[in-house]
């Protein structure tokens, strides 16, 4: 794979953190497996960015953080989608007793919050979501970790007046 520059994005507020849910939506292929991990301190934005990303994808119930069931699944038209939320994790190895590899199908979409907490037990990413706090706003970092996250931040189209 061949380096690309991350994508800097500032965030006005949370609905532009929306907004870039979406297009992260739009940008993703219609089939294949992809996984994305989202760091950023608590109230940054990764549980809004994962419910405008679902919501866009075709779920349409809640989409809450998971944080004490660590994951919650969705069932989309392209494919399976799992949000987790390793925040309150006590062990690592708490995700090898849930069984995570189960989790690793060929199509499915892991969105994976807090995943410094899950050591070595985590899948290694395709994109790398930073989200921080930037004064009254806030900031995101999209880095490709993958060839199949490069061809996501190919594929995403942010008008300027979108975020």
């Amino acid at each position: 794979m061949s380096a690309t520059a991350p994508r800097a994005l500032p965030l006005a507020d949370p609905a532009a953190t929306a907004r870039l849910g979406a297009a992260l939506a739009a940008a993703l292929p219609a089939h294949g497996g992809l996984i994305v991990h989202l760091y950023g301190e608590l109230g940054a934005g990764k549980t809004t960015l994962v419910r405008s990303l679902l919501h866009a994808l075709g779920h349409h119930g809640a989409v809450r953080s998971p944080t004490y069931a660590l994951v919650e699944p969705y069932t989309l038209a392209r494919g399976p989608a799992y949000h987790f939320d390793l925040y309150r994790l006590a062990d690592p190895e708490e995700l090898e007793y849930i069984g995570i590899r189960d989790f690793l199908d060929a199509d499915a979409l892991l969105l994976i919050e807090w995943p410094q907490r899950g050591g070595g037990f985590v899948p290694a990413a395709d994109l790398v979501v930073q989200l921080d706090h930037a004064g009254t706003q806030r900031h995101a970092t999209l880095t490709a970790a993958s060839a199949t996250g490069q061809a996501l931040l190919t594929a995403l189209e942010l008008p300027a007046a979108q975020v």
